[in-house]
């Protein structure tokens, strides 16, 4: 599972992407029930999320053409700029060189070879989330790839990631730890995209009640993508999208 003792290739953070950082902030505020700190000019008034008092997520607006509205998750590094040259050796492109974030720590924007983007966070002041897997908060990832089989490769030889296959129905399911995790540090899971989608990484927000809390998205101006869903063992789930097109799925975990 998740937690916030960030090993080397562990999730840290987590960011949407936004034309308007405003507007998603009444959104994700009042759909969490989150509540937000703008960092001020400096940092291009990017927004902290939290619940009660520990980070949760960050709101980035970014106007500029090329970018979609999107959920950006970072993953930890000991050097920013070391795995860079590793990204781009193993096929990956650079879409945001590193960068210092003034004394927050270091960071870098890539893509895998299939177009899926991800960052990776050198921390400084800043170590990562301060709150995971409860109620409003990460509670797991899944990288959407038109290829699951292939892809472990690029990763595994950028993060060391250890991906085991584990049954799920009539299929395997394969779950990625961090190379210097223990058995119970399983962060995330690889899926089959689907035929028109985008290569892309997903995460799930834990919540107290999925269909309330999908319910309530689709007040506040954003989509259900399907309908939810229960899955023996894991929880009850839903896959939405935000005002501007950003998606996400939220989760009741089974206890």
């Amino acid at each position: 599972m998740l937690t916030t003792d960030y090993l080397p290739g562990a999730p840290c953070w987590i960011e949407v992407i936004t034309p308007d950082a405003e507007a998603a902030n009444a959104f994700y505020t009042g759909l969490f029930g989150w509540e937000s700190v703008t960092l001020g000019p400096e940092y291009m008034q990017y927004r902290f999320c939290q619940v009660d008092g520990k980070a949760v997520a960050g709101i980035s607006e970014v106007t500029k053409d090329g970018w979609t509205p999107a959920w950006l998750t970072y993953f930890q590094a000991p050097d920013v700029d070391v795995i860079a040259k590793t990204i781009e050796q193993a096929g990956g492109t650079v879409l945001f060189p590193p960068s210092d974030v003034e004394g927050q720590g270091r960071m870098a924007v890539f893509a895998d070879p299939t177009g899926a983007a991800f960052a990776v966070w050198q921390p400084g002041r800043t170590k990562g989330l301060g709150m995971v897997t409860a109620p409003g908060s990460l509670g797991w990832i899944e990288l959407y790839t038109p290829d699951p089989a292939a892809i472990r490769a690029f990763y595994q030889s950028v993060f060391g990631w250890r991906v085991e296959d584990l049954p799920m129905g009539d299929l395997s399911y394969p779950v990625i730890s961090p190379a210097d995790g223990g058995e119970e540090s399983a962060m995330a899971g690889i899926v089959q995209l689907q035929p028109g989608d985008s290569p892309h990484w997903l995460p799930y927000f834990e919540v107290a009640d999925c269909d309330a809390t999908a319910a309530m998205a689709q007040q506040l101006g954003g989509t259900m993508r399907g309908p939810a869903t229960d899955v023996a063992g894991i929880g009850r789930m839903a896959f939405l999208a935000d005002p501007y097109g950003a998606r996400f799925a939220v989760i009741t975990s089974s206890a």
